[in-house]
C-alpha cells in the first residue's frame, strides 16, 4: 500500500512538475500518511534558488501543493480506503525535500496501527519502481 502511495503522488509530481522525485518515501500510521519526496526541484527552480531567488521558488510549490491538495487527497484515499480529512505539505530548501501528509478519518480501529509501513521508491523519467525500504 506504501508503494502505490509513493508511486501516485510522485507521478502527479512528475505529470504536474514535468520532473518527479529522485526518491519517494511513505509512512502509513493508523490514521495517517506521509509522503518524503527527496531530490525534488526542476532545473529551473534549481537555478532559482542557486540565484538567491528561494522565496519565489517556496510560494510557487505552496501554491502548486494547494492547487494539488485535490488530487493528491483522492489519490491517497483511492489507495488506502479513507477519507483524507486534512492535508498539509511542506517543502524544504536544502536538502531539496517535500513532505506531503494526509491525515485520515478516525475509524474504530486506529489504535491498532494495522496500516503501518514504508516503501521507498526509486524513480527516474521513464517509469517507477518501488522496493522495500532498507532499515
Amino acid at each position: 500500500m506504501a508503494a502505490a502511495v509513493s508511486n501516485a503522488i510522485s507521478t502527479l509530481h512528475r505529470d504536474f512538475y514535468g520532473r518527479g522525485a529522485g526518491r519517494t518515501r511513505t509512512l502509513i500510521g493508523a490514521d495517517y500518511v506521509i509522503v518524503f519526496l527527496h531530490d525534488v526541484y526542476t532545473p529551473v527552480e534549481r537555478t532559482l534558488i542557486e540565484a538567491g531567488r528561494w522565496d519565489q521558488v517556496g510560494a510557487t510549490r505552496r501554491a502548486f501543493q494547494d492547487a494539488m491538495r485535490e488530487r493528491f487527497s483522492t489519490a491517497v484515499e483511492e489507495i488506502v480506503g479513507r477519507k483524507v480529512v486534512a492535508f498539509l505539505s511542506q517543502v524544504h530548501e536544502d536538502p531539496a525535500i517535500s513532505l506531503e501528509a494526509f491525515m485520515l478519518e478516525r475509524t474504530d480501529g486506529d489504535g491498532d496501527d494495522r496500516l503501518t509501513g514504508a516503501v521507498e521508491t526509486t524513480t527516474d523519467t521513464e517509469a517507477h519502481v518501488a522496493r522495500p525500504a532498507l532499515r
